[in-house]
């Protein structure tokens, strides 16, 4: 059955799936390559049927919907399963000048994984978001400020245990904010904001490693690029 994230599918429907990735439409014998009885195939179908995964169209033939070729898109072909891939998400870099010294926006994590730890505010880019559309929204849902935003670079961060095992692959858009107004929020849901220079930052206990890289390359203007595997114990992470 197909889970509610959409992460989990069962075999036979995603071998369903298969089939009419290869295919614009398809007869309903020349999907059940797994030749299962026509009972118990027909709950397979149903059940894509109403996840929006497939329709039966003219002529009783079958084809993926919109729906269906974006998630078969993401199939590992030869293992018959959804492909995983590195997250995307926004780091926002917010920069103010108070009483002559530059400061950012730091955030403390109070939510896992990484509980305590410091770093930018950022969320996930949704569905059909723009970078800059992502950033507006979490800059203004997590600090409730407006901005200038410009998009300043990339990182790719990879986070493994001390074991070797991937914990996170994450790809963050880095967008930098300047000219920020509105009535600043410390305290959110699953967080602490502050306004700290870079040397207050570092002299924190449990400061995420990339800070500094990304806090260098935002001062120097220019579009940078980060890409580093970082280890972390089970009791950091």
């Amino acid at each position: 059955m197909i889970m509610a994230t959409e992460i989990e599918i069962h075999q036979v429907q995603a071998q369903i799936l298969k089939v009419l990735l290869f295919k614009p439409q398809a007869k309903f014998a020349e999907l059940n390559v797994t030749k299962l009885t026509t009972d118990h195939f027909t709950f397979h179908v149903k059940q894509l049927v109403e996840a929006g995964m497939i329709i039966k169209g003219a002529k009783g033939l079958y084809q993926l919907t919109a729906k269906g070729k974006e998630f078969a898109n993401r199939f590992d072909t030869e293992k018959v399963a959804l492909e995983k891939q590195a997250k995307t998400a926004v780091l926002i870099v917010a920069v103010k000048e108070i009483n002559n010294v530059t400061k950012f926006i730091s955030q403390q994590r109070l939510k896992q994984p990484f509980y305590g730890y410091r770093g930018f505010v950022g969320g996930k880019i949704r569905w059909g978001e723009t970078v800059l559309e992502t950033a507006e929204r979490e800059l203004k849902e997590e600090t409730n400020l407006t901005g200038k935003l410009k998009f300043a670079g990339i990182e790719h961060k990879m986070d493994y245990s001390k074991t070797g095992e991937i914990l996170e692959d994450k790809y963050f858009y880095i967008v930098k904010a300047t000219n920020t107004k509105g009535k600043f929020i410390k305290e959110i849901e699953g967080g602490k904001n502050f306004w700290l220079s870079e040397k207050e930052i570092l002299t924190k206990e449990k400061v995420f490693e990339d800070i500094l890289k990304i806090l260098k390359g935002v001062k120097t203007g220019k579009f940078f690029f980060l890409e580093k595997k970082y280890n972390y114990s089970a009791k950091q992470y």
